[in-house]
């Protein structure tokens, strides 16, 4: 990680709180952050120990969210949300400089870490780098290099030079060739941050040459995203383009334009690229104006879903969203203040309405979140991506209210 950034001068007057409002805020959030992660420290063994693994599976290693019966879902190491659970714990290690979260976080990102060899997955930006990525900042273990190294090169392996993307699903081959996901931009991260580590440029470009294909084929004239994107792997042509986790193939789906938010703010941070900048407060603009986006900017799941306002929240694209604005802010002199203040209501509304009470939920921080509406899966549910983002934007939140860079790495003592 241990990016270099340029952000703009903010001042005082774009603090959208008093310094004691956002520390009230931000304390007491924290603090049930920790109780919340405490429980679920407890709750994960147990979940395991509930489960019996079949023969020949991978044994689960994190949670993921809620069953339809309240009990705690837990997944092996291969599964996308893997990463995300030992990611929160750096979260809460950089946050409070505690050694017990550095313990934890270690032990269950070494969980993780088979993943790096992984070659079947496009997410492995989420499942690796989340938490590898985030230790090596924090701590500068020379250990966690190399995985993330490897981790890079098993996601190039899924690099198509014709379609100028890197491949998404690897199911239902009779139906998309060459699925990419918008979801995809998220794991750039990792290529990025591999060419930092090891000087190797190749990293980088087919970072670039994705986000370049991913800006000209996913978007539709009002900046908002497909889903799904299938291509020709022989000519790279488009075949299709489908919403698959949305109400409809032309549908917004929520948690997809965060995705995109997020991912070009990401691109634009690394590379510098204007373009990248602008499809950002692009994307920014249908988010923000939309006129289905609820007063307390925790969208549904899909901003066009026809039982609005009765239609489920996702406070994942909430958390998601809030934490790429806080960044963007910083990137953009015309909108700054405009993205800081949206990206604290969508906080605030969390914190205030969306999260779970101390020591219930089986130790999740977020409620209300939606994870495949088609499929009847994970609807108004906790979603541990939902906790990790939402965490996230906290430490960003505080590292803009004390007026230090965005991502300011290292943990602090502040707390303690």
């Amino acid at each position: 990680m241990n990016r270099k950034l340029l952000p703009i001068s903010l001042g005082l007057s774009l603090l959208v709180a008093p310094a004691w409002a956002q520390d009230a805020l931000y304390k007491k959030t924290l603090k049930l952050a920790e109780t919340q992660a405490n429980l679920m420290l407890q709750e994960v063994p147990k979940a395991v120990q509930q489960k019996p693994t079949a023969a020949g599976k991978p044994a689960p290693v994190s949670p993921r969210s809620l069953t339809p019966a309240g009990e705690l879902a837990v997944v092996p190491s291969p599964d996308w949300t893997s990463g995300f659970f030992p990611a929160e714990l750096w979260l809460l290690y950089q946050a409070t400089g505690k050694a017990e979260w550095q313990t934890a976080a270690r032990t269950y990102t070494a969980r993780i870490e088979p993943e790096q060899y992984n070659k079947t997955t496009h997410d492995l930006g989420f499942m690796v780098y989340c938490p590898v990525g985030k230790g090596y900042e924090l701590t500068q273990d020379a250990h966690y290099k190399p995985v993330i190294l490897q981790a890079a090169r098993s996601l190039s392996s899924r690099f198509n030079a014709k379609t100028g993307t890197l491949r998404s699903w690897d199911h239902n081959r009779d139906n998309w060739q060459f699925p990419v996901i918008i979801d995809n931009m998220m794991n750039l991260e990792l290529l990025f941050e591999a060419t930092r580590l090891s000087g190797d440029s190749s990293f980088y470009q087919l970072a670039v040459t994705h986000a370049n294909t991913t800006l000209r084929n996913h978007f539709r004239p009002d900046f908002s995203s497909y889903h799904v994107v299938d291509y020709d792997p022989a000519t790279g042509q488009v075949r299709q383009r489908q919403t698959a986790q949305g109400y409809a193939d032309e549908s917004a789906w929520a948690r997809g334009q965060a995705w995109g938010l997020y991912g070009y703010t990401m691109c634009y941070r690394e590379t510098r690229n204007k373009v990248y900048l602008q499809q950002a407060e692009n994307i920014a603009r249908f988010i923000l104006n939309h006129p289905n986006m609820p007063k307390d900017l925790v969208p549904y799941w899909d901003y066009n879903a026809p039982d609005i306002p009765a239609a489920p929240r996702d406070a994942s694209a909430a958390a998601i969203t809030a934490s790429a604005l806080y960044e963007l802010s910083t990137y953009s002199a015309a909108n700054a203040a405009l993205y800081r203040s949206k990206a604290e209501q969508m906080v605030k509304s969390l914190a205030k309405s969306y999260t779970a009470q101390p020591g219930g939920s089986h130790g999740f921080l977020l409620l209300h979140s939606t994870g495949h509406k088609p499929a009847n899966s994970e609807i108004d549910v906790p979603l541990i991506y939902a906790d990790y983002y939402f965490l996230e934007a906290l430490q960003r939140r505080k590292n803009l209210a004390t007026g230090t860079n965005v991502l300011q790495a290292g943990a602090s003592q502040a707390t303690r």
